[in-house]
């Protein structure tokens, strides 16, 4: 079953780096290939390694980028 990004939810992870910054986005509209945070940011979505939907909040440019997946909804 994979898992997909829906409007009105939640997502967040922590941050490798720094375990009490927590990053959070809330999906205000989806297409296809393209999630609208509340905030008005276009992320691309991509496909985790469990096949899942996931975005990169931050970018993918550097070898310790967050990544937000589907399954990552918040309580």
């Amino acid at each position: 079953m994979t898992l997909t990004f829906e409007t009105g939810k939640t997502y967040s992870t922590r941050s490798i780096c720094d375990h009490d910054c927590i990053i959070s986005i809330t999906v205000e509209r989806r297409t296809a290939k393209m999630v609208v945070t509340t905030e008005g940011k276009r992320l691309r979505i991509v496909e985790d390694y469990k096949g899942n939907e996931a975005v990169y909040p931050w970018g993918s440019g550097y070898s310790m980028c967050p990544m937000i997946g589907a399954d990552d909804v918040r309580a």
